[in-house]
């Protein structure tokens, strides 16, 4: 019988891969948290709908890359692509905007898209984000910005860079949508099939077709359909960021894939990273969304970033922290008439909260010791006969290849004390 093997575009985070993974989560949540964002968690399966109308139904998410089902009423269901619509949804529902505005929420869990699996891009992977509902302001975009700026900055990630730009309002969008067309319709044949039919649909992501990126050289820019106040809102945008001394870089061709941003959009570029997957993430301003999602209009501003990529440039540039020891201690009987003793030991170091592995099976003490090197135990405790009969354990120090013998009721205090957990 063949061996089962995980899905396409899945992986398997092992014990081996789990401590980069708590780094980067446990480093976005202090990040965010310092910046007064509290946690929320959706659920992966959300109503079709709720896409369908967020991020677009022309978009490639929502045409080509959502995983739908119909459930047993027949109910169309689909694991979600993205967070912000998810999040949106629950916060203005539970009516959180109406307690606090700005409402500052932050974000992690697995998103799926059916996209071409490679190196960085996965069917199933983890994004990570926050959303600041109910505040249109200048100060906010530059808040949503710096915090990704302050998460990179302290992981270690060097190289980053920051790509800005400013969609304008929907009337904007409109305006360069006409100039996007006048300019591409003469040239529809010269295109490929994706930017032949998006050219009908969504003109705004020909800008990011690496197939026809000679064309969108010459396109025009998205400055030249921005309303003053758009302009003059993206240039306070600008200004704070400038004030933050976080280098800015404008890129009139960055719109990003989703039909819910107007004004200023962002993605964080990282140089180890090429080609279409260059982005560790992104985000923006989405004013219209929630009306979208049938509440009252609200405004928003939020990003979104892969763990994985991150994870991937951190192993690059050595920053990332390697497998964590999964014990402190092995807790070993020498014979199974100890076995007992042993684990009422290896409950007295758990009560002291100290990690601990029993092994009061019945292999040999030698096999048991390299067992706990492997696991990356520091300490030993073996109970053997002589230890019951006199009431103490021998503590071996594995790295120090030394030993003594204590008596139990001293196991745990000698313990932490060796293990630098108690002053």
């Amino acid at each position: 019988m063949p061996e089962i093997a995980s899905p396409r575009g899945t992986r398997d985070i092992l014990p081996a891969d789990q401590a980069a993974y708590r780094w980067v989560l446990d480093t976005h949540s202090r990040v965010a948290e310092l910046h007064a964002y509290r946690p929320v968690e959706t659920p992966i399966i959300e109503a079709t709908e709720l896409f369908a109308r967020a991020v677009g139904s022309d978009t490639d998410i929502v045409e080509k890359q959502m995983f739908t089902f119909d459930d047993r009423g027949g109910r169309s269901l689909t694991l979600r692509p993205e967070g912000t619509a998810g999040v949106t949804r629950a916060a203005l529902a539970a009516r959180l905007d109406q307690e606090l505005r700005p409402l500052r929420l932050h974000y992690a869990g697995p998103m799926f898209r059916a996209e071409r699996p490679q190196a960085g891009r996965q069917h199933q992977f983890t994004q990570l984000g926050i959303e600041c509902i109910g505040e249109r302001s200048a100060s906010v975009d530059a808040e949503v910005v710096e915090i990704a700026w302050r998460f990179f900055a302290a992981l270690g990630l060097h190289g980053v860079q920051l790509q800005v730009n400013s969609l304008g309002s929907p009337e904007d969008r409109a305006r360069y949508r006409e100039a996007l067309v006048a300019y591409y319709e003469p040239l529809r044949d010269r295109l490929c099939d994706d930017c032949q039919r998006r050219l009908d649909t969504n003109p705004l992501r020909l800008l990011d077709c690496k197939r026809d990126a000679q064309f969108a050289e010459s396109a025009p820019k998205i400055a030249a359909s921005l309303s003053r106040e758009s302009t003059e809102f993206f240039g306070r945008v600008l200004e704070i960021l400038d004030t933050a001394a976080i280098p800015v870089t404008l890129n009139p061709r960055l719109v990003r894939g989703l039909d819910y941003y107007t004004d200023t959009v962002f993605e964080i570029w990282h140089e180890t990273l090429s080609g279409a997957q260059n982005a560790l993430g992104g985000g923006g301003r989405y004013d219209g969304l929630a009306a979208l999602l049938g509440f009252a209009a609200t405004p928003g501003c939020g990003y979104a970033l892969g763990v994985e990529r991150t994870i991937m440039v951190a192993k690059e540039l050595g920053v990332a922290p390697g497998a964590a020891a999964g014990v402190d201690v092995l807790v070993a009987s020498v014979d199974p008439p100890q076995a007992a003793a042993a684990a009422r030991q290896a409950r007295t170091l758990r009560d002291a909260g100290i990690r601990t592995m029993l092994d009061a099976g019945e292999r040999r003490l030698d096999r048991k010791l390299r067992s706990a090197d492997k696991a990356g135990a520091r300490l030993a405790v073996v109970v053997g006969e002589d230890e019951v009969r006199d009431g103490n354990v021998t503590v071996r120090d594995l790295s120090q290849h030394s030993q003594q013998r204590v008596p139990e009721a001293e196991l745990a205090a000698l313990t932490l004390r060796i293990l630098g957990m108690q002053q």
